[in-house]
């Protein structure tokens, strides 16, 4: 049921997407505010405690509503499973953007370019080159389609399996959103001394390092098998040598790092890459990585092999993450008519 259930969150959510600001966002942003004011006292272990309660709660929460329709009615849990998809999965959460700041660039229109990008990541963008704002729009809007589709899919797929309906995907969704929205809202507050503890960011960014370890595997690997395979690999091997394990990078960076550098082989094009220029700065992955300044250190700044970056690019990495979706719902699909004749 699990490819059904995909397949029909993401017409749905093709055909009429949320609206941003919607209620459900809003009660998971008022749900993880409650956790931080509540539980967070400033120690590890009420870091922990108020991650748990901000993550797990919601995924559990999903779970015991799953298995209680699964009590009543077969249909029902699959809607519930729908609904969850839904609100968790899906393109047009991030992809107006994209969209809008390619047509500009087509256009001409770099200043509106600009201007987009800057809405968009909350960055100076001003004084960006038209190679730089390809070069980061590619990287943001790959690693938002990680995090928005792929990494939802790998762990509601893997917990669905397992009869734990869309709780993963709920669970993937919530332990992403907070490792940015505590760092966030804490940016905010600092004038007013409010905001997340040090200890809740940093229970926050290391739980979503491990969580996203794997997925982003997955994602690099689906994103070499549907592009240049070989080139891929190739990159993927070469920034594993250049940030080995042992180096001091923070596992959200090295996470982002590794699929920008499959991307940047997949579709032959040189990317900077964000978690690149800040994986041995401290500073700036506590920051809140992606959504943070960039903090360049002495000999970090290191890019990727490929051509510069150019607006065909941005249809090549369309076509590159349309591919790897079709590759997942192929893989879906196979397993659940494993199941079926199983």
């Amino acid at each position: 049921m699990s490819f059904f259930a995909v397949l029909f969150a993401l017409i749905i959510e093709q055909a009429r997407p949320l609206a941003r600001g919607n209620w459900v966002h809003a009660g998971f942003r008022g749900w993880a505010r409650w956790a931080n004011r509540s539980l967070d006292a400033g120690k590890p272990h009420h870091g922990w405690i108020a991650w748990t309660v901000a993550v797990v709660f919601p995924a559990l929460a999903t779970l015991l509503i799953h298995w209680l329709l699964w009590s009543i009615n077969a249909l029902l849990a699959f809607a519930w499973s729908v609904a969850i998809l839904y609100v968790t999965l899906g393109f047009r959460q991030f992809s107006h953007y994209f969209t809008d700041i390619r047509d500009a660039l087509d256009d001409g229109d770099e200043t509106t370019a600009r201007e987009l990008l800057a809405q968009w990541r909350q960055v100076d963008a001003s004084e960006l080159p038209r190679s730089e704002i390809v070069r980061h729009v590619i990287e943001y809007s790959v690693l938002a389609a990680h995090r928005h589709v792929f990494g939802v899919l790998g762990w509601f797929s893997v917990l669905a399996a397992l009869g734990l309906g869309p709780a993963g995907a709920v669970f993937y969704r919530m332990s992403e959103f907070v490792s940015r929205y505590w760092i966030y809202k804490s940016k905010r507050a600092e004038a007013a001394g409010e905001g997340a503890s040090p200890a809740l960011q940093q229970a926050a960014t290391r739980a979503w390092g491990i969580i996203d370890f794997l997925p982003a595997r997955v994602t690099s690997l689906g994103f070499a098998v549907v592009g240049s395979f070989e080139d891929a690999i190739d990159a993927w091997r070469s920034y594993t040598q250049r940030f080995p394990a042992s180096a001091p990078v923070a596992s959200e960076n090295r996470n982002d790092g590794l699929i920008l550098a499959a991307t940047s082989g997949a579709v032959n094009v040189r990317l900077g890459g964000e978690a690149l220029k800040t994986a041995y700065s401290s500073e700036a992955s506590r920051g809140g990585g992606l959504d943070a300044e960039v903090v360049e250190g002495p000999g970090i700044i290191e890019t990727t092999s490929g051509r510069e970056p150019e607006v065909a690019h941005l249809r090549s990495i369309v076509g590159l993450v349309w591919r790897s979706v079709v590759l997942w719902m192929v893989l879906l699909a196979l397993l659940t008519l494993a199941r079926l004749l199983g």
